[in-house]
């Protein structure tokens, strides 16, 4: 966990996978009565969610909070648009690097920190596949050499 965090919620691991992340921001998230209590419940989806900046403001699609279930009619829509909350230069630094071709802002983990809920957005390129080959032979070769120095210790 970095420094700060509290318990994590939700991770999208499929985006290191996807994306060489280099620089991250930590940034609130506006939340509705049934989502923070569904989200503190661990029912949180990062996995093809995205961040856009539309009239200088930044705003996460795609990610999918499931209802409450104990909610009634107010329960929210699960994947509606929810605005995030950064600084005007957090948003304009975004905002820069998302102008790069092949550049994207994705939510990396959600995680509750003195009571609110955060998201931590990464700042990424597109990997090609020949990058994601190179990383499933690497982290294979790292799980051999574990293993050999495993058995070696016995």
């Amino acid at each position: 966990m970095a420094k700060g965090e509290g318990k994590v919620i939700a991770q999208n691991k499929k985006a290191g996978f996807d994306f060489f992340i280099e620089e991250t921001i930590e940034a609130g998230i506006v939340l509705q009565g049934t989502e923070i209590k569904s989200a503190r419940n661990g029912k949180v989806q990062l996995k093809d969610s995205f961040v856009r900046i539309r009239n200088g403001e930044a705003w996460i699609s795609n990610m999918h909070i499931s209802p409450y279930d104990q909610g009634n009619q107010f329960n929210h829509d699960p994947t509606r648009s929810r605005k995030l909350l950064l600084h005007k230069k957090q948003i304009a630094n975004l905002l820069a690097h998302s102008k790069v071709q092949g550049s994207a802002i994705i939510p990396l983990k959600m995680y509750l920190k003195d009571g609110f809920a955060k998201v931590l957005l990464g700042v990424g390129k597109g990997k090609k596949n020949y990058d994601k080959r190179e990383d499933l032979k690497k982290k294979d070769a790292k799980r051999e050499i574990d293993r050999a120095m495993k058995e070696r210790n016995r």
